[in-house]
């Protein structure tokens, strides 16, 4: 078997993948296969190299419906951090991609509200960015008054909520947390997931990602997913109000490039 490593050395950053494919891979036989880890030790993993294949129809209804149960294993509130098993030294706030993830340790440091969650925890985070001129970002910060006051909070999927126990009112779907294309290999026994940001979150955030640099097939993977885990009315108008909390980080990490999509979306919904 061909072994890919992985290295980085930010503090934490291997600790909070390893814990984070460990929890998605814990969600059930129903669920998303999601690459093994092999070994790890600190700042570096040991993955199996995966064979790709061409991405079909079929391989991408698969994945709908496995990350429809995925998401149902769920989430103690909006933000939850993976538990970190015993011998990983990962604590507190993680990582998506090159940027800093805050991840609310406890139900009461985060919110029931998924707007004011959104607003506080993935978007005002990332409002510095040297790419916005000082109009653009009032935009943005009118757009998190808005989402705070909870007036675009919507149900997580069907399978979600049931999944729920009783008397909890901040349940979460167990989400990937950065599930663009290249974060899916298909391989010949179907979908892969890899390079997790896990944490608890909408799971409408995990199907808006697959549109932002175009997953293969994803109507397919959306049509499935909402078959198996019917979504609450308005999902197809929200996908860009998902998608902002990645291209508020692209905005960040990689300048303006990206800051004309973001304005896009954060003026339809102002």
């Amino acid at each position: 078997m061909d072994v890919f490593r992985k290295s980085d050395q930010r503090p934490g950053a291997i600790d909070y993948e390893v814990a984070g494919l460990n929890w998605l891979a814990d969600a059930g036989a129903d669920s998303a296969a999601v690459v093994p880890v092999l070994s790890h030790g600190d700042g570096w993993l040991q993955e199996p190299q995966l064979g790709e294949v061409r991405p079909t129809a079929s391989a991408a209804e698969d994945l709908g419906r496995r990350l429809a149960h995925t998401h149902a294993a769920g989430a103690s509130h909006l933000g939850a951090p993976p538990p970190a098993p015993a011998g990983l030294g990962w604590q507190g706030n993680g990582w998506i991609g090159l940027a800093p993830l805050a991840l609310p340790a406890t139900p009461d440091d985060s919110t029931t509200s998924w707007g004011d969650f959104y607003a506080r925890f993935r978007i005002a985070p990332y409002l510095d960015a040297e790419a916005f001129t000082a109009e653009e970002r009032k935009v943005l910060v009118r757009l998190c008054d808005k989402l705070s006051s909870g007036v675009y909070d919507h149900q997580q999927p069907a399978l979600v909520r049931s999944s729920a126990p009783e008397g909890a009112s901040g349940w979460a779907a167990r989400t990937h947390g950065d599930l663009w294309t290249g974060n899916i290999m298909w391989t010949e026994s179907g979908a892969v997931l890899i390079d997790p940001a896990a944490q608890g979150g909408h799971a409408e955030e995990d199907l808006a990602a697959l549109a932002v640099f175009g997953a293969p097939h994803r109507e397919s993977i959306w049509s499935a997913y909402d078959e198996e885990s019917s979504l609450d009315e308005g999902w197809r108008e929200r996908i860009g109000l998902h998608e902002l909390h990645m291209l508020m980080i692209h905005c960040k990490l990689f300048g303006r490039g990206y800051v004309a999509q973001t304005l896009e979306i954060a003026r339809r919904w102002v």
